[in-house]
């Protein structure tokens, strides 16, 4: 729908559909809905336990700031406010499936998911709410905060410098996600950090944001901002224009690298009673797979893992599917795919999510 029909839709006509109505529309109808129209709360969804869950984390760490939270169209914590944007179609499961058929992931889908991004934006909160970037300390361990933005980066995946948490290799494209990324290692509970980055550079890191929420335990903030960015009753835009732009910048439905050895992989089958999903095969043999290719090229499952999230997703975009005949013979090839894959995503460039 083109912006000039868009505006040619009475407003009364916009308002009188509920969300009754559009839960039930197909996807072409529900993508003409303007998002302010879609009548959504964090309330009324599986996002209100999260952020409870949140709250309680910092209670327990006598962590004085809750970040207030509302709805827009992505993840993020605007500058010079102590706060967190949460996607609107996580408030809903349509909405959830929208996403899915049109990004082909649901970043923060799952209920791990979404708290290890809360997490990462609650770090970011902080950092505003007490000037923590302002601090010596912080500019010696983590960088310069006020350093541009780079539009990608080119991560080392053997770096002990940096935690590991969102992936891909996140702390590493700016002082700013570095310090987000550590903080919510420390923040999660029984994360057993100590343990798991003894003999890091990156334990410095973790130790300093844990002396400097000791610092600050039990204070208000300086930054006591309630402003709510971009919140979705205000977003005019469509579904449609939403994801064209979404689509656009992510290039969603360009071919992946990945696509021509899937296809060698798994060969067209038709969907039958014997024939099973690529994407559910390689979800259920997702950990043998990891562990395997890690021993093999002595990279961190981690990294494995991601180049394997990212084939199962082009499995499920392609519609690619296994038979009962052909399974025995997959292992020893998928090993050597993956084995390349991550060899070479080990070495590529990775975009900055801004």
């Amino acid at each position: 729908m083109s912006k000039s029909s868009v505006k040619s839709v009475p407003r009364k006509k916009r308002n009188s559909v509920t969300q009754a109505d559009w839960v039930s529309m197909k996807d072409e109808q529900l993508l003409d809905m303007r998002l302010c129209d879609l009548q959504l709360s964090i309330e009324d969804s599986f996002l209100a336990d999260m952020r409870n869950q949140l709250y309680a984390e910092l209670k327990e760490r006598n962590l004085r700031l809750k970040p207030h939270c509302w709805l827009s169209d992505d993840w993020f914590s605007p500058d010079g406010i102590p706060g967190i944007a949460i996607p609107f179609y996580l408030a809903h499961p349509r909405l959830i499936r929208l996403e899915r058929r049109k990004m082909l992931e649901v970043e923060g889908g799952t209920k791990t998911w979404c708290m290890r991004i809360l997490r990462h934006e609650t770090g970011h909160a902080f950092d505003t709410a007490y000037r923590l970037h302002r601090k010596k300390k912080y500019k010696q361990v983590f960088g310069n905060y006020f350093s541009p933005y780079p539009e990608s980066y080119k991560p080392k995946p053997r770096s002990k410098n940096f935690v590991l948490h969102l992936e891909p290799w996140y702390a590493q494209s700016h002082p700013s996600e570095d310090f987000a990324e550590t903080f919510a290692v420390w923040l999660k509970r029984g994360a057993g950090w100590k343990r798991k980055y003894k003999g890091w550079q990156a334990l410095k890191k973790v130790e300093l944001v844990d002396e400097m929420m000791e610092q600050i335990s039990g204070t208000a903030a300086k930054v006591k901002s309630r402003a709510k960015i971009e919140p979705i009753h205000r977003i005019k835009k469509t579904l449609r224009q939403h994801y064209a732009e979404r689509q656009s910048a992510y290039a969603v439905g360009e071919p992946s690298v990945f696509d021509e050895d899937l296809k060698k992989l798994f060969p067209q089958t038709p969907k039958t009673r014997s024939t099973q999903s690529a994407a559910a095969f390689l979800r259920k043999n997702r950990q043998d797979l990891c562990t395997t290719v890690a021993q093999w090229t002595g990279e961190y499952r981690y990294n494995t893992n991601q180049v394997l999230r990212e084939m199962i997703d082009r499995c499920r975009t392609l519609n690619l599917r296994v038979s009962e005949k052909h399974k025995s013979q997959l292992r020893q090839n998928l090993m050597i795919v993956l084995t390349v894959h991550t060899m070479n995503n080990l070495h590529g460039v990775h975009r900055v999510a801004l």
